[in-house]
């Protein structure tokens, strides 16, 4: 279902330049961590998969779950609760991994995000996006583009670049113990 809801708006961002400001409106992929609804640029989405169990890799971060083989590329797998300081994001029903890439140090990346369930493909006014609060999210600031309501409903619009920033990752995260 994740799927179809990335490949039915295809046709909607052909032809549309990277970056928020374009146009009145950009088109963002919705998803769920516990309560909260976050949302990344359409444009950085590869793919959304099943959620399979990452092999796990000894010293890496806390929040880095492990690596998967997508179609012969082995893809770090993040787990993006752990990232904003939570606890490990659990597996449902509805858990699966949002496949992004971004740019590190002028290569791009593709990474493995975790999360509890995937909403919907949303069309945001760039109008309605207010800028991130200082204080009371759960989620460092530096993280946030913005904010917006939805039906009714707070979106947390995250920069994946500052979100998965490798550089930051490894320099604050301690590296987990793997148990054998």
């Amino acid at each position: 279902m994740s799927t179809e809801l990335l490949a039915a708006s295809r046709p909607q961002v052909a032809g549309r330049a990277a970056g928020p400001d374009v146009g009145d409106t950009s088109l963002y992929l919705a998803f769920r961590l516990a309560d909260d609804v976050y949302a990344i640029d359409i444009l950085r989405i590869r793919e959304i998969i099943e959620y399979s169990v990452p092999t796990g890799v000894p010293m890496m971060p806390r929040s880095v779950r492990g690596v998967i083989n997508l179609r012969g590329a082995v893809v770090p797998v993040i787990d993006l609760a752990v990232r904003f300081g939570r606890t490990a994001t659990g597996v449902g029903k509805r858990t699966c991994i949002v496949i992004v890439e971004t740019e590190h140090a002028g290569t791009l990346c593709t990474l493995g995000l975790i999360v509890d369930g995937v909403n919907a493909v949303m069309e945001i006014a760039a109008g309605s996006i207010e800028p991130a609060p200082a204080f009371g999210t759960r989620v460092n600031a530096d993280f946030i583009a913005g904010m917006a309501r939805v039906n009714g409903r707070f979106v947390i619009i995250l920069d994946i670049a500052r979100v998965l920033s490798i550089d930051e990752m490894v320099s604050i995260t301690p590296p987990a113990m793997i148990e054998t």
